[in-house]
């Protein structure tokens, strides 16, 4: 049940209230006044607000003002007199949840308060959701190579400038393009991942610019593509190295006039998206071989970000190693478990071939096989090398 401050000056209205929500099993605290309530409130953590309008010291208006400054997600109820209901609405304006005229109707009451309940309960668990899914996408560590790369995503990302990420396979060259997007006038529009080299040649311009009804065999009805559904925000072309040549062809006209074709139409369509590229080829290489378009190439390397190796910033490896032993204890719903200086010598030798990927498997892997409550040099000589790396 709710944690409820309850703030009325009448002391009869107060008790009347604090009765009625103890016994649908609330927990109520009582304030005479606004100015005790906002003493209240800042003692404590609540979980709604009930507020009179008209108070001596500070009226309600005020109170509701103070916690919207400091606690917006708090659903905040007005009490109104049947002369207040254009503050009331007044009120509602400023951020209140909701306005109960006097006399009190206790079933409005009661169904008020379980609503803003359970809006509370969705905040708690949206926040919960929002902190696990930035928890994913963090980049962890201090060494030299992280911080250039950094402080080049902090100068790059507020731009739309084109990006190509190179790195290794499990670098983590998504949460670089992440991190661009979130640091973007654009971190509120949509993020769309396209994965290049899951997607068959033959779909990949269906999937990338979507077709009309007909379009071809299986095409049953009209589907969107990840262009247009990346409009307004950002597009990150994963693996772009096994990109097919037709495809890159319409990529370069989508980035030269910001418009799209579906497959089977011939209207444009205005397109207006960021476009970040990822690859773990040498596109020079592929240019070469005549695998990969030079001007597409120029076309998204306004910017080029090296994401480092594991083997390149070695140093991170103790931060690394209790980042994902803690995500590993919560995952796995077992006690989280401390590693040994010795241990932590012992993964920085380790060639990480797999880099974070595999770095995260093995945090995983100690977590499950290791007795003991502190991995030791012994465990990770046992568990960390399933394919006997050096």
């Amino acid at each position: 049940m709710s944690k409820i401050l309850v703030i009325d000056d009448q002391k009869a209205i107060r008790t009347t209230l604090k009765d009625i929500l103890e016994l649908e099993s609330h927990e109520v605290v009582l304030a005479e006044d606004g100015l005790k309530g906002i003493e209240l409130f800042g003692q404590d953590k609540f979980d709604i607000v009930l507020s009179d309008i008209k108070m001596p010291e500070m009226d309600g208006i005020e109170v509701l003002t103070k916690i919207m400054d400091s606690r917006p997600d708090v659903p905040v109820i007005i009490i109104s007199g049947h002369g207040d209901i254009g503050t009331a609405v007044e009120a509602i304006k400023k951020g209140a949840y909701d306005f109960i005229e006097k006399p009190l109707d206790l079933n409005r009451l009661l169904i008020t308060i379980k609503n803003a309940s359970e809006k509370s309960d969705l905040v708690v668990e949206t926040k919960s959701l929002k902190k696990k899914v930035s928890r994913t996408y963090d980049m962890i560590g201090d060494s030299e190579p992280m911080q250039q790369m950094r402080a080049i995503i902090d100068k790059v990302a507020p731009t739309d400038a084109r990006v190509m990420i190179l790195g290794a396979n499990g670098t983590g060259k998504e949460l670089v393009a992440r991190a661009l997007h979130e640091g973007s006038m654009r971190r509120n529009g949509p993020f769309v991942e396209v994965n290049c080299a899951a997607i068959p040649s033959e779909l990949i311009e269906s999937e990338l610019f979507g077709h009309e009804k007909g379009a071809f065999t299986s095409a049953i009805k009209q589907r969107i593509g990840k262009f247009e559904q990346a409009t307004g925000g950002t597009i990150f072309l994963d693996e772009i190295g096994d990109m097919s040549l037709p495809a890159q062809a319409k990529v370069l006209r989508a980035l030269q006039e910001s418009t799209i074709t579906r497959v089977g139409s011939d209207k444009d369509i205005k397109v207006d998206v960021r476009v970040l590229a990822a690859t773990n080829k040498n596109l020079a290489d592929e240019i070469k071989k005549g695998n990969f378009r030079e001007d597409l190439y120029h076309r998204l390397t306004v910017i080029i970000i090296n994401v480092p190796s594991l083997n390149e910033r070695r140093s991170d490896i103790p931060a690394l190693a209790d980042y994902f032993l803690t995500i590993a204890s919560q995952e796995l719903n077992v006690p989280a478990k401390s590693i040994s200086k010795e241990a932590i010598a012992e993964l920085q030798q380790i060639n990480w071939t797999g880099n974070i990927r595999e770095f995260r498997n093995v945090m995983e892997r100690l977590t499950i096989l290791c007795a003991d409550k502190e991995i030791s040099e012994a465990d990770v000589r046992a568990y960390a090398r399933p394919l006997g790396n050096q």
